[in-house]
């Protein structure tokens, strides 16, 4: 495995139907007013634009970001990103007891020379930011669903 690609994978079980869930993973523009870490999404285009992202660690990542897929029907979005991170990422929403589960499937390489360099020793600091900012997102999709999208 190399070094500086990075393979997440988060599922998320969501009290909400699938055509509700999409409707919101379909509006990145939307993305930083129920997930905290989504610092500015900012559209180029109709499938295309800037996302700025910061957990908690002290670093920001900016990635340019391309819309690849947009499939409601089968319940898939994915975009390919560049930047200070390359590669894709996909969410998969399905039917899911009486709610959805959204499963949200990122392949990456590192690309800002900062994280290059502290990939290896800090590799597992890396995925465990990783892992707070998918849990931050799952409660403020959560809420925002069920505030009907009022935050």
């Amino acid at each position: 495995m190399d070094r500086f690609r990075y393979r997440f994978r988060s599922v998320w079980d969501l009290d909400a139907p699938p055509g509700s869930v999409l409707a919101v993973l379909a509006r990145p523009a939307d993305y930083p007013r129920w997930w905290p870490q989504v610092r500015e999404v900012t559209l180029l285009g109709e499938d295309r634009g800037t996302v700025r992202v910061r957990s908690l660690l002290p670093y920001e990542l900016n990635l340019g970001v391309r819309a690849v897929r947009s499939d409601l029907a089968a319940g898939v979005l994915e975009i390919t990103m560049y930047g200070d991170l390359d590669g894709r990422a996909r969410w998969t929403v399905t039917a899911h007891g009486r709610g959805s589960r959204a499963v949200y499937e990122q392949e990456v390489e590192v690309r800002r020379p900062l994280l290059r360099r502290l990939t290896g020793p800090a590799r597992p600091l890396l995925r465990a930011n990783h892992a707070l900012m998918m849990r931050s997102g799952r409660r403020g999709l959560t809420a925002y669903l069920r505030t009907g999208h009022r935050i």
